[in-house]
């Protein structure tokens, strides 16, 4: 090995030498820190415990007078001595690890917040807004020791007194973002956390997610299973065009409990997708009204469903439409068109007590209705025997449910 590559040898391992040495020094200083970050490294202390012995107030008098989150408000010893013998010095041990007698870390606040406000004017109580802080040892444990945006949102709602705006309670609202937001694959994961819609709405407002939950209505106007459109996602851009990207709106096992869904917000699901022509691809029969065929609702596959003849109650379905009509009308219509119910609820003969009986006995019996005077009478679409028409004989066909039928 001549002299240049020895030099250069040497040189490498030095370099070596001085960043292992670097990197354990960093860690050797680091591990030190660690042994007294954060308050749970410097005293021993249980919220739950003391939360059965005195008040939060004992320990924490400074929020009473607290106007300012740059106000120390975590207890200092002088607050202890009301219940400890600080004098004592045979009992340090009760409060404070050996050798270790730092003054507690109050964190740096991004909030405007004035206790002596909430407290002592609106007598609120502690655990109101630092929820479950008493079932603890130290306050970093508890779930919402530091209230979240929606307990705040209870009264800064524009609803009340309590003012909403945000550079209220925030220093700073550039690049404002709540932490939830901030863990990794939150894009992807967000849906989960949209399923609140009222915490998103404190700050999206009501159309934030058609912003990036859109698509280009150019691309089809059909939009039916077969060439629906996909959102596109903000992150998705190619030259400034909005790309269409496959994304799952829904869950996989979604096909089967979209009926749900259905029930609760058809609103909301026709936002994407066009139900005259999207659900029909599923819900139909080959050349057939889908109503009528194609994939039934649960309801509608139950034996007693559907029962036929006069003094049956019509079964589930009768219980069903009296109840909301309209929702049977949903899929049981036919382009706007007369419903499909008259394809059963028909009187075609005229015959009393032959076709399913969809009025009471005596229904209308005592009126004088439009069928005396008008071919356009509803009446009409189911009774249509060739007495069935103003002015009929009486006693005969449709005449003769209130008129007495002649023998």
């Amino acid at each position: 090995m001549n002299s240049y590559m020895k030099i250069k040898y040497l040189y490498g391992s030095l370099c070596l030498a001085v960043i292992s040495f670097l990197i354990f020094s960093a860690f050797a200083f680091d591990d030190k820190k660690c042994d007294t970050q954060g308050n749970e490294k410097i005293i021993k202390f249980s919220h739950k415990v003391h939360k059965e012995l005195t008040e939060c107030q004992t320990c924490h008098p400074a929020a009473a007078t607290s106007v300012s989150m740059k106000d120390t408000l975590l207890p200092a010893m002088a607050d202890c001595k009301s219940c400890h013998d600080i004098e004592d010095n045979t009992k340090c041990g009760v409060c404070h690890y050996e050798n270790i007698y730092e003054k507690l870390v109050q964190p740096k606040s991004e909030i405007n917040f004035d206790h002596k406000l909430h407290v002592v004017k609106q007598q609120k109580k502690c655990e109101e807004c630092h929820k479950g802080i008493g079932e603890v040892e130290y306050a970093s444990q508890a779930k919402d020791f530091n209230p979240e945006m929606e307990t705040c949102y209870a009264c800064h709602n524009n609803k009340g007194p309590a003012p909403a705006e945000c550079k209220v309670c925030h220093v700073s609202t550039a690049n404002l973002m709540p932490q939830s937001h901030k863990v990794v694959n939150f894009k992807r994961s967000h849906k989960f956390a949209a399923s609140d819609e009222e915490k998103c709405m404190m700050c999206h407002g009501n159309n934030a997610c058609e912003s990036c939950h859109t698509a280009d209505m150019k691309i089809n106007e059909k939009n039916t299973g077969k060439d629906f459109f996909k959102p596109y996602a903000p992150d998705n851009f190619v030259d400034g065009t909005k790309q269409q990207k496959i994304t799952r709106a829904h869950d996989l096992n979604y096909r089967f409990t979209h009926g749900l869904d259905v029930k609760t917000g058809i609103y909301e699901c026709s936002t994407c997708h066009q139900t005259e022509t999207f659900c029909v691809e599923c819900h139909q029969s080959k050349n057939a009204d889908y109503s009528m065929g194609g994939i039934k609702p649960a309801s509608h596959k139950k034996a007693d469903f559907f029962t036929i003849g006069v003094g049956t109650g019509g079964g589930e379905h009768a219980t069903l439409a009296r109840r909301d009509i309209e929702s049977c009308a949903s899929c049981h219509d036919t382009q706007g068109g007369d419903p499909n119910c008259i394809t059963c609820h028909v009187d075609p003969d005229g015959i009393k007590g032959t076709n399913p009986r969809t009025h009471k006995t005596g229904f209308m019996k005592d009126e004088h209705g439009d069928w005396h005077t008008s071919n356009g009478a509803p009446c009409f679409s189911c009774h249509r025997d060739a007495n069935a028409h103003p002015n009929g004989t009486p006693g005969i066909g449709f005449c003769g449910y209130c008129h007495g039928t002649k023998k």
